[in-house]
């Protein structure tokens, strides 16, 4: 049975809260920009090739998979990275996620 993901979003100071199913394959960028929050360019499509899709985690697992080489290897091109970024296209939302809490960068 379809859980739903908590999700709160922080943007230039402001947090708004969502709910996210966690059984339709969506990735955390594929809902950011569904939710109207344009900040989110996803520019390479969720391939992990741009970064344009850049978010810090503050609070909440990101499911079993972790950062990956590839992530990690766009992350280090960035002027500036967090000890918690993630690109949100690589955040699946599954049922592996019950919370989590991100900042737009």
């Amino acid at each position: 049975m379809a859980e739903n993901i908590k999700i709160t979003v922080i943007n230039k100071g402001s947090e708004q809260s969502f709910e996210a199913p966690d059984d339709v394959g969506l990735n955390l960028m594929e809902f950011l920009k569904a939710t109207d929050h344009h900040e989110i360019e996803g520019m390479c499509g969720g391939m992990a090739l741009c970064a344009t899709c850049h978010v810090k985690v503050l609070e909440g697992n990101t499911g079993e998979e972790g950062i990956n080489d590839e992530e990690a290897a766009i992350l280090e091109t960035l002027p500036e990275v967090f000890s918690n970024s993630r690109l949100s296209c690589q955040i699946k939302l599954t049922d592996k996620i019950k919370n989590l809490k991100i900042e737009l960068v």
